[in-house]
């Protein structure tokens, strides 16, 4: 789809114009071990790691090459307190993924996505009205042209 390449770019290039900051797109990896030390019960702990950078714009994410992701995940590169009041399992794992993006090589404080996927084509949150217009699926299920949502997004980041 030329159309959908063509309004990617631009969305870079505006992107870039307006001076918008991207986010670290990070995905798991397990640590390898020591041999013989998990024989004793001991084993490296998984963390995140850098693959790449891209605009996080709502539901999709945009990289500089011009390739589209849904979004998953967000996180901070940060080791998180000590809870003593809320011991949630949410909250528990909420701290666990900041503990593993600090074991990862991000700066501290840095905002990373992970469990993206790449977006091959015309896949959701993306779709084809009648018409052949690129839909994108907002979060309460409407679908709006992709156009229209991108400049939207890029719009918030004008604001700063």
């Amino acid at each position: 789809m030329d159309e959908l390449k063509v309004l990617l770019s631009d969305t870079i290039a505006e992107l870039e114009r307006v001076g918008a900051v991207d986010e670290a797109l990070g995905e798991w990896r397990q640590a390898r071990g020591i041999p013989g030390l998990s024989v004793v019960g001991w084993r490296p702990k998984a963390r995140l790691v850098p693959v790449g950078r891209a605009w996080r714009l709502g539901v999709v994410l945009l990289d500089g090459d011009g390739n589209i992701f849904a979004t998953g995940e967000v996180t901070r590169a940060v080791e998180p307190q000590v809870a003593v009041t809320n011991r949630s399992a949410e909250a528990e794992r909420k701290r666990e993924l900041r503990r593993a993006a600090a074991r990862g090589k991000f700066a501290e404080g840095e905002s990373i996505n992970l469990d993206w996927r790449r977006l091959d084509g015309i896949e959701p949150p993306l779709s084809l009205s009648p018409s052949g217009e690129v839909l994108v699926r907002l979060g309460s299920g409407r679908d709006i042209p992709l156009v229209t949502y991108l400049a939207d997004r890029v719009a918030l980041f004008s604001l700063d």
